[in-house]
């Protein structure tokens, strides 16, 4: 039998983490052996818990330490990263290690080492000169990069459940449904809006085109206009309906006062892109008059940073859209490890695309009026995330009523 020894510290009972932790060595073909269990007596205190993992392979070993590693369970014995060098660009070494969106720390030359803007599902490059622990994706590996291999001298903080309440981030508690007190949830948010900007946090705004749709489009230009959203991520699709329903006062051709559906108005989307390609740019569009209202509008009048990634389904599309995904990304990344708050709203390839490189530590919130949208973001390691499935329509002007109501 090969064995290593793991220990796991924190609230790991109230977080269900030590329970998880065994059914998932024996889930996976594997044995343990809890060797020292102390538990904490008040809920300030953290308990531990360390555990002689067994199995009858060294690959199946390694791959059960991997999956503890998820969930915060680090390996007793010190010993230092293991890295090597990419043989080429885009290429990986065989046992690369691929990062969560926890907060990470390696052991290099003795030291315990954070790494620096941790995302999910990506590369930890270490630079020998400067001690610097960064993140890569694969897509952004070089030729000669030390890349970190295997699993020794890491160590994951996930974070835990914290006992007693603690309002509408608690961790991993909230599960998509329809049935919750959406006003008393929407007030939660709000205070907690509230709480980041007091404090000078800043708050992204991850953007579908159902916002303009719905005639919310308003609500969130006051919310920039009034600097609630420090940076908004949307794709073509919002910027465009928003600008059309600027100039046209339509969204997709449907009224947005009326709802009725207006004569040629399945044009205007096009029209719109038309107007600001021959502007140069958004931000041309506002200065030269053109664009006088409206999300975008707002942001650029209020200095607040955008990104728009484009997609294979886009009309156009606008100058300022990003179409390769990469530096579409990379454009994202320049603001995520900065913001404290993340609103994701009606869009599930956005949402999704932005959990994937936040930090786990960042609040977010995602509303969407399909469930899947929130039940995915959560599957693929957004378990921060606070899911909300109601209509925009609804949820926007409610949210922004409850920041304004003193």
């Amino acid at each position: 039998m090969y064995t290593r020894e793991v220990k796991l510290t924190g609230h790991i009972i109230d977080s269900l983490t030590l329970p998880k932790a065994l059914d998932l060595i024996m889930d996976m073909g594997g044995d343990f052996q809890i060797l020292k269990f102390e538990v904490g007596k008040r809920k300030k205190d953290t308990s531990l818990a360390q555990i002689k993992v067994q199995a009858d392979s060294e690959t199946l070993l390694g791959e059960i330490l991997d999956e503890l590693a998820e969930i915060g369970a680090m390996v007793v014995e010190i010993s230092e990263v293991k890295l090597e060098a990419a043989s080429k660009d885009k290429t990986l070494p065989a046992d690369f290690y691929s990062t969560t969106n926890h907060p990470t720390f390696i052991r290099y030359q003795n030291e315990w080492i954070p790494v620096e803007n941790i995302e999910m599902d990506c590369m930890i490059i270490v630079d020998p000169h400067t001690k610097k622990a960064i993140i890569k994706p694969i897509g952004r590996i070089k030729k000669g990069d030390l890349v970190v291999v295997g699993r020794e001298g890491i160590k994951i903080m996930a974070p835990q459940r914290p006992r007693g309440k603690t309002g509408v981030f608690e961790f991993m508690g909230s599960g998509a449904s329809s049935e919750k007190p959406l006003r008393t949830l929407i007030k939660s948010i709000a205070n907690e809006i509230k709480e980041v900007k007091d404090c000078g946090g800043k708050i992204a705004v991850v953007g579908g085109p159902a916002i303009i749709h719905t005639g919310s489009g308003p609500v969130l230009a006051r919310m920039i206009r009034e600097g609630l959203v420090d940076v908004i991520f949307a794709g073509n699709a919002l910027a465009t309906h928003d600008i059309e329903s600027a100039l046209y006062g339509t969204s997709l051709g449907i009224c947005v006062k009326t709802g009725e559906a207006v004569a040629r108005g399945h044009r205007h989307h096009i029209y719109a892109i038309n107007q600001i390609n021959q502007a140069g740019s958004i931000k041309d569009a506002v200065e030269q008059g053109v664009l006088k209202e409206g999300v975008m509008y707002e942001c650029v009048k209020n200095d607040i940073p955008f990104v728009l990634a484009g997609s294979i389904r886009d009309d156009g599309p606008l100058p300022d859209v990003i179409t390769d995904v990469i530096d579409a990304q990379d454009e994202m990344r320049k603001y995520v490890q900065d913001v404290d708050m993340v609103i994701m709203i009606a869009t599930m390839l956005h949402s999704i695309a932005v959990g994937n490189i936040l930090p786990s530590q960042v609040k977010s919130i995602c509303v969407d009026i399909n469930p899947a949208t929130v039940t995915k973001l959560s599957d693929r390691g957004s378990a921060q995330v606070v899911g909300i499935v109601t209509d925009v329509g609804a949820f926007l002007p409610m949210l922004y009523h409850e920041l304004k109501d003193d």
